[in-house]
């Protein structure tokens, strides 16, 4: 049996943007992290003194989001971590666990606030609409500049997408909690408050389901989004000498790293190095998968190799 190894480290992959987020996000994150913390504490104050749940509620969302960017913050970091002892792959992993965390704290949140929000429609309280319309409207500008900051990063990373997401998600709702203010100033219908914060809620599971769903499929070890398996094996097959692939997994290592393992069926003559070098190559330049493990197989070895059935792991 003939072994060979393909491995492609890249910091930044060609294809469906699977690249590391670049150190200049350190500097987006701390300045998100600020602001919406600062923002956070403004908002919950006004919304205890404007009697408005519609606030209330939307600081609870953004207290959400700034657990929710220092977690990715600092998932970032580990991710950077070299490997050693138990974790051989370090621990990349810590980013799809931050954007599962992430999108799990989000969801509860939003729970208490649709609870919440039904009780005051019941029994509405009396919210001050001046109060609502001007802290809501900075809050526009808030999370308007930190949706850009992360702008440019948000195909590259889950982590930096869900910042994107919440963050424009944010300015969104901020526009449309004005719109319950200037109602409430305009016609005295304090329902509109809780009506709006039950918007809201719509608003941040839609958000978050999408970031829920892909980060569950990364941790259960799916081929990441923008990358097609049928492409990825029928180029494995394509290859000059290879007569046959099985046992072939694609997973992602990090919300940003890809691997790949596959075992190669190639006659006895075939030159094994120099395709291991181009499988890494053609790996990391067209499929962004920078850590490829490939097992070169003579037809007999293939033959008793015990991973071969399509249907065993």
């Amino acid at each position: 049996m003939q072994h060979g190894h393909a491995h492609g480290h890249d910091h930044h992959h060609g294809h469906g943007g699977h690249s590391h987020a670049p150190a200049s996000f350190d500097k987006a994150f701390a300045i998100g992290v600020g602001l919406n913390l600062a923002y956070v504490i403004g908002e919950a104050f006004y919304g205890v003194v404007g009697h408005s749940l519609a606030l209330f509620a939307d600081a609870g969302h953004n207290l959400g989001d700034v657990v929710g960017l220092a977690g990715a913050w600092v998932a970032t970091w580990l991710s950077q971590k070299q490997p050693g002892g138990h974790y051989t792959y370090g621990l990349r992993r810590s980013s799809i666990l931050a954007a599962l965390g992430n999108a799990v704290l989000l969801l509860m949140v939003t729970g208490s606030i649709a609870w919440e929000a039904v009780l005051r429609l019941i029994t509405p309280g009396a919210p001050g609409g001046a109060v609502i319309t001007v802290v809501a409207a900075i809050g526009i500008l808030v999370n308007g500049a930190t949706a850009l900051l992360f702008m440019s990063g948000r195909k590259g990373d889950l982590n930096i997408r869900g910042a994107f997401t919440h963050m424009v998600a944010d300015a969104a709702v901020s526009a449309g909690t004005v719109a319950a203010g200037a109602v409430i100033l305009l016609t005295g219908w304090n329902r509109v408050d809780p009506a709006m914060s039950l918007v809201i809620s719509v608003v941040i599971v839609a958000g978050s389901w999408a970031l829920l769903r892909d980060s569950v499929k990364l941790s259960l070890d799916a081929v990441p989004d923008g990358i097609e398996r049928a492409a990825v094996e029928d180029f494995l097959r394509g290859l000059p000498g290879v007569v046959a692939i099985h046992d072939v997994h694609i997973w992602g290592l990090s919300t940003t790293d890809v691997a790949l393992t596959a075992h190669l069926v190639c006659p006895e003559e075939a030159d094994g190095q120099s395709l291991l070098a181009h499988i890494a190559e053609e790996m990391r330049e067209h499929f962004g998968i920078g850590h490829a493990t490939i097992q070169l197989e003579t037809p007999a070895v293939a033959e008793g190799c015990c991973l071969r059935p399509d249907h065993v792991v």
